[in-house]
């Protein structure tokens, strides 16, 4: 079964976002949406969601090291249950630990200090985050 997929890694100021292939368990980074205090433009995201028309989204929750959540655990929880009320469409949670930390290197192993940028690393955190939600399911 061949499913498109969706991946966010959520945040306060910008929100990276990723397409994948179930069949392939592969997924790319596209872009990082702004925004503001956690709150996408809905308007933008909606047209992301047509023009790729996902089965299924994926979105990261950010967890203490030991497994413990925080405050932006609750507020990603609160953009999954967000988007599901939206756009009826199945959403499901994947930890996220140290993505973020894996995306610079990724980035900066593929062009150095100039590839470090913010959207750069929320999309390819996105794009990590979707890769491991796959990787847990086969």
């Amino acid at each position: 079964m061949s499913r498109t997929l969706l991946g966010f890694d959520y945040g306060l100021k910008s929100i990276g976002v990723a397409v994948g292939q179930e069949l392939t368990a592969t997924a790319r980074p596209l872009l990082a949406l702004k925004a503001n205090d956690g709150v996408p433009d809905w308007h933008q995201l909606e047209k992301l969601l047509k023009e790729w028309q996902p089965a299924l989204l994926v979105v990261g929750l950010p967890l203490n090291m030991d497994g413990t959540e925080q405050d932006i655990s609750r507020r990603a929880r609160k953009f999954a249950n967000r988007l599901h009320g939206r756009f009826g469409l199945a959403v499901e949670l994947q930890d996220e630990r140290l993505t973020t930390t894996d995306a610079r290197a990724r980035l900066f192993e593929a062009g150095g200090y100039k590839a470090l940028g913010k959207d750069a690393v929320d999309a390819v955190s996105a794009q990590l985050i979707l890769e491991s939600w796959m990787e847990s399911r086969r």
